[in-house]
């Protein structure tokens, strides 16, 4: 008879619109957003995430409304950043995260989670910079970076957590720490994306090991390998590769999750894990029956 493994106190797991198909605030391909509220309760999850700036009501007054009565909470906000073009893009950037960062903060969370700008288009796969940064737009990305989280902490009360991300400047294990190396723990932390972080060739186990006083929340996703290596091959962008199936359900895909999980949880300090399984656009079924067997293997892992 197989033992259960330990549970993982220390590991908050929630889920989001993203595991949905929900991309965009407004789309009619995604899973209207009171389904949503609806299905991720169901499926046995406490926590979630805003997701795009508009999808959830932005009245934190009827967002909480709707929250507390299915007996959700929220975790943290996102928000979408081209730092390493410098002061030039603070105002507009700062715009963009004040009015997100004051919703999160609104609804108790204390998370906001800053994913890098795409050098190509997520939907069409134009390029459009160069995909990789010269030294000086690399100190302008950590310049930046550190400002932001300084700004958000003061006057927001949240950590930035920065998401690695396919097509992104942030992306690599060599990437990844090259930009921790250049900022400051105190102001910039990461969020670690399984998923994402194997889509660009990187073990989150060793990442854990190796930064563990850096990783400040997670996303939980799989990889296909066998659509990865399609795609790798193709070069593919990240957005037709979702659609794809490049990530797919757990446990059928890479990295296996328990040893992450349980790397996580030696760390010793309290984190968030958010399942996130890319899969824009999907038919409106699909979720819900998804997202149950996902808590129930999660809940195999040792996330009670």
């Amino acid at each position: 008879m197989t033992s259960s493994p330990p549970a993982l106190t220390r590991i908050r797991l929630g889920s989001a619109p993203d595991s949905w198909g929900v991309w965009f605030p407004d789309d009619p391909e995604q899973t209207p957003w009171g389904r949503f509220l609806d299905e991720v309760a169901d499926a046995g999850y406490e926590w979630i995430e805003l997701g795009p700036y508009g999808y959830l009501p932005t009245d934190p007054v009827r967002l909480k409304d709707e929250t507390e009565r299915r007996g959700l909470r929220v975790s943290a906000g996102t928000v979408f950043t081209g730092l390493h073009h410098g002061p030039a893009v603070w105002d507009a950037t700062w715009e963009h995260v004040s009015q997100i960062a004051a919703l999160t903060q609104a609804m108790g969370a204390g998370h906001l989670v800053v994913i890098p700008s795409f050098w190509r288009d997520d939907k069409t796969g134009a390029v459009l910079e160069d995909a990789e940064l010269d030294a000086g737009q690399w100190r302008e990305l950590a310049r930046q970076t550190e400002r932001l989280g300084r700004e958000v902490r003061d006057r927001y009360g949240l950590r930035i957590v920065v998401h690695p991300h396919a097509d992104t400047h942030i992306d690599t294990p060599e990437n990844v720490a090259r930009f921790l190396d250049a900022t400051d723990p105190d102001a910039v932390s990461l969020c670690l994306d399984t998923g994402h972080y194997a889509y660009c060739g990187g073990d989150s186990v060793e990442l854990i090991e190796t930064f563990g006083e850096r990783i400040g929340y997670l996303h939980l996703k799989q990889v296909d390998p066998a659509v990865l290596a399609e795609v790798r091959a193709e070069q593919v962008p990240f957005g037709p590769a979702v659609a794809r199936g490049v990530m797919c359900e757990p446990p059928r895909g890479v990295p296996d999750l328990a040893p992450v999980l349980a790397a996580a949880e030696r760390l010793d300090t309290p984190l968030f894990a958010i399942v996130e399984q890319d899969m824009y656009p999907c038919p409106p079924d699909r979720p819900l029956p998804i997202a149950r067997r996902t808590r129930a293997y999660l809940r195999s892992c040792g996330l009670r």
